[in-house]
């Protein structure tokens, strides 16, 4: 089971997309997996055969735990249990001793002994529900004969069973559950992590000029953002101070592989998610635009992959929209560094003795102390603000 961000503890398989003898290469997604956040695409990290799956669907098990046995080249691989985060405790009001057991599904349009009898992941069980098919006349074709979502939508499509006079509505994110998850690995950052702060205020005037020039010259649907500026001028001035990006493991901080930028998004139904944007780097600025708005599509609409959960480096939030002037953020573990950015405001400003009117933002950072210093944080501000007094060459 991946982890999955650090507010994650246990994940429930909700469905296979393998089976016994299915070829395998690493980033296929192999399994729909249920957390606090909702339900998640999993990749997987190894390419082979599956020998064998370890865990069925309804199944809780903890961050770690072995989910299916591979060979490759005829030798088989045995999964090794991964090192377990260290978890947050639960709040001191509500103390809850978790149990590891397959997850109870209560049956809607069926009986309890066909519940019993019949195979079905939870997934597929509530769209069949959805969409008024009877499970009965449906022959499963995912592991052990159990029924899947493609099963039920085959059906659904084919004209079996009646539709309902009115599709009941879906369960949604227990958002319940998604603050409690929150809220454990927020206390934990501010309980673990030396915060520092610091604020810079940056002049938006080259950029947004050098924006609207430039969106003049392209159809709507391939107009840019300013924020898509701003991201790409964090992941470029990571390049001067590359202890910003990284993680905090054990008592020693590990440099990232990469430029994965975690995006602050919240949801339409309340909560926050955090998936990464990989290689932000490495795009140009028409790439970055695809990706942001793909990425917030899918995690408004719940089709995020394990990789996009587990591989951020450093995190953005734009609280620009919803009115806020300056963010001073909670670094979400095991990174070591967010970068908050306010709304562009027009504020007075003075420059070879002129006074003047100019869209300003405020940047902030918020870094662990056991890594930089306030000294290298500033050089890391700067470098932002010196890539956006240049857009054109973002």
């Amino acid at each position: 089971m991946p982890s999955l961000g650090a507010d994650m503890q246990f994940g429930t398989i909700v469905d296979w997309r393998v089976k016994p003898g299915d070829t395998v290469k690493r980033g296929d997604v192999v399994a729909l997996v249920e957390t606090e956040k909702g339900v998640i695409e999993v990749e997987i990290f190894e390419s082979g055969v599956v020998e064998s799956l370890v865990v069925q669907p309804g199944q809780k098990v903890p961050v770690g735990a072995p989910l299916a046995i591979l060979s490759g080249d005829g030798k088989k691989i045995e999964p090794q249990p991964v090192a377990k985060p260290v978890p947050a405790p639960p709040p001191a009001a509500a103390p809850v001793k978790e149990e590891i057991v397959p997850a109870q599904v209560a049956p809607a349009a069926a009986s309890v002994e066909e519940s019993l009898r019949l195979r079905v992941s939870p997934l597929a069980r509530k769209r069949a529900q959805e969409l008024g098919v009877d499970l009965s006349t449906i022959a499963g074709t995912g592991v052990d004969g159990s029924i899947t979502i493609a099963d039920v939508e085959r059906s659904a499509e084919s004209g079996k069973g009646p539709a309902p006079a009115v599709a009941p509505a879906a369960k949604g994110l227990d958002l319940a559950a998604m603050r409690r998850v929150i809220a454990a690995a927020m206390a934990r950052s501010k309980r673990e992590i030396p915060h520092y702060y610091l604020c810079s205020t940056i002049d938006m005037r080259r950029s947004l000029g050098w924006l609207a020039e430039e969106n003049a010259k392209r159809p709507v649907t391939k107009r840019l953002l300013y924020s898509a500026l701003l991201i790409r001028a964090v992941a470029l001035a990571l390049r001067t101070t590359p202890e910003l990006n990284g993680f905090w493991i054990g008592d020693a901080f590990k440099p990232a592989d990469g430029t994965h930028i975690g995006m602050a998004i919240s949801l339409r139904q309340g909560g926050l998610i955090n998936p990464a944007i990989h290689d932000v780097d490495k795009k140009n600025l028409d790439e970055l635009m695809e990706n942001m708005l793909d990425l917030v599509n899918r995690a408004r609409t719940g089709h995020l992959r394990s990789s996009e959960l587990s591989d951020g480096t450093i995190t953005v939030t734009n609280l620009g929209e919803q009115g806020v002037e300056t963010v001073f953020g909670v670094i979400y573990p095991p990174q070591v560094a967010l970068v908050g950015f306010g709304k562009i405001t027009e504020r007075p400003f003075a420059a070879n003795g002129m006074v003047g009117v100019r869209p300003m933002i405020d940047a902030t950072l918020a870094a662990d102390h056991r890594v930089s210093d306030g000294h290298r944080g500033g050089r890391f501000l700067l470098a932002v603000d010196r890539l956006l007094q240049e857009p054109e060459k973002l």
